[in-house]
């Protein structure tokens, strides 16, 4: 079980025990096994409950693999992941079932994970159906208009498609989504990334209102090590499948130690 003191609990939210996440590489006339490639090479961190944790790297270095095992979507090779002192690894479809509402995930295109054949409205009130079967449905669309109120849209926009939305308002659509289920643990892989640089900055402070209005805790995943600046309370900085530097931000931006990070830092435009 993760550290604890005695009298007060600091268990973390979220804990990740040396993870690894290997993919085969398949070869041959009979397409058997030859290699694997180590998408993440033994990786340990904590996230505090009600902070932010960025985790920066360049693409390909495991940051969003490690986002994806999280919540289920690729497997865990071996390590562990503890969620409030519990372990979730080993579980199953049925088992993770009741971690759904509390450990969501923003994805990085707003576009490729909305399904374009839904209004809004049926976007955000899918999850209500399978977590909250005994609301009606009158009670799903209020709830799905207020939670497009706290992001920034209007009522109005239920009854509208993914297309006819720009970019950060498709973002928007997809943090309501993950909203929808009242999580307290929100996967953020590379939010911003696909966005116009003018549009970036409004989707980070929608994310930090929402954090000190509900509490959430985030795992801000991205490639740019300025949007972390902004919004991270500590920076594991990944390269190659490894955490090379864990520290608070402001010793990563004041007193870089690893030469990966003083390169990322380098890449920064203006800093």
């Amino acid at each position: 079980m993760p550290d604890q003191d005695a009298g007060t609990s600091r268990t973390p939210l979220l804990e990740v025990r040396d993870l690894k996440v290997h993919f085969p590489v398949y070869g041959g006339v009979f397409r058997r096994v030859v290699d694997h490639v180590k998408a993440v090479d033994g990786v340990s961190f904590k996230v505090p409950q009600g902070k932010t944790v960025g985790l920066v790297g360049e693409s390909g270095s495991g940051k969003t693999t490690i986002g994806r095992s999280i919540v289920k979507l690729v497997p865990v090779t071996s390590g562990k992941l503890f969620y409030q002192g519990s372990e979730i690894t080993p579980l199953k479809r049925k088992g993770f079932f009741p971690f759904r509402k509390k450990i969501q995930m923003i994805f990085q295109d707003p576009f490729n994970s909305l399904n374009p054949r839904m209004t809004v409205e049926a976007i955000v009130a899918e999850a209500l159906m399978i977590h909250f079967p005994e609301m009606t449905r009158s009670q799903r669309r209020e709830r799905s208009a207020d939670l497009l109120k706290q992001v920034g849209l209007e009522e109005e926009h239920l009854n509208r498609y993914p297309h006819e939305f720009s970019g950060g308002q498709r973002q928007r659509i997809g943090i309501a989504r993950a909203l929808s289920v009242e999580p307290e643990f929100i996967v953020c892989d590379e939010p911003v990334s696909a966005l116009d640089v003018s549009v970036q900055a409004s989707i980070v402070n929608l994310l930090q209102d929402l954090q000190e209005k509900l509490g959430l805790t985030y795992l801000f995943i991205a490639h740019d090590l300025a949007v972390v600046e902004h919004i991270g309370d500590e920076v594991l900085v990944m390269t190659e499948g490894k955490i090379v530097e864990q520290a608070t931000a402001r010793d990563i931006y004041e007193n870089p130690q690893h030469e990966y990070t003083k390169k990322l830092l380098a890449a920064v435009p203006d800093f």
